[in-house]
């Protein structure tokens, strides 16, 4: 851990590690369960919502000069409309929820705390403006027997409800990507984890 540096971006200045970012999400998300195909393509569409948003927040951790861990968080106002959906159909005013986007890290340096490192820095960004009242997340949904899910596959669920977050099953959006083996983008069913900004 003494060999890594953190730095902090917000709003437009996250494009400055735009490949980085682009590449470490490509790799990290081709492990189960998002098996995600990856292109810079879609990267680059993707990540825009977060150039764009004054109040979007990179936490970003560097080996040497090497992007090996980030995580990122935007007002749910500034998220697509996808993301918005499920809340307002829910009565939920975007205004008062921060959502929290990806949690990156490299295989070989996990297990040193920097998950709940990652979930401390979006919190008090969050908390920061003293407007927002919930924090949130998504995570896909995989059938347990799912033929690429590994042998060891462990899911996070005991470690979010560690940190407060609950499922919320009337939360839910559909996101559209490429699995690793296809060649056409297909929706995945994602559940919303929510937590009272003051919890």
């Amino acid at each position: 851990m003494e060999d890594l540096s953190f730095f902090r971006l917000t709003g437009k200045d996250i494009e400055s590690v735009f490949k980085d970012l682009a590449r470490l999400r490509i790799e990290v998300f081709r492990a189960f369960p998002y098996l995600y195909e990856g292109s810079m393509a879609y990267e680059k569409e993707y990540l825009k919502t977060y150039f764009r948003s004054e109040r979007a927040f990179l936490f970003g951790v560097r080996a040497g000069e090497r992007l090996i861990g980030a995580t990122t968080c935007i007002p749910l106002e500034d998220e697509t409309e996808e993301v918005r959906e499920p809340f307002l159909r829910a009565g939920i005013a975007p205004a008062s929820v921060f959502y929290f986007g990806e949690s990156l890290l490299l295989p070989e340096w996990r297990g040193h705390g920097l998950g709940h490192r990652y979930f401390d820095e979006r919190e008090a960004h969050a908390r920061s403006f003293g407007t927002f009242r919930m924090t949130c997340f998504c995570s896909v949904v995989r059938t347990e027997n799912h033929p690429a899910r590994p042998a060891d596959y462990r899911p996070h669920d005991v470690f979010w409800r560690k940190r407060g977050y609950q499922p919320e099953p009337a939360l839910r959006s559909f996101f559209d990507w490429t699995d690793i083996g296809e060649t056409e983008s297909t929706p995945k069913e994602m559940v919303y984890w929510t937590k009272p900004i003051d919890a």
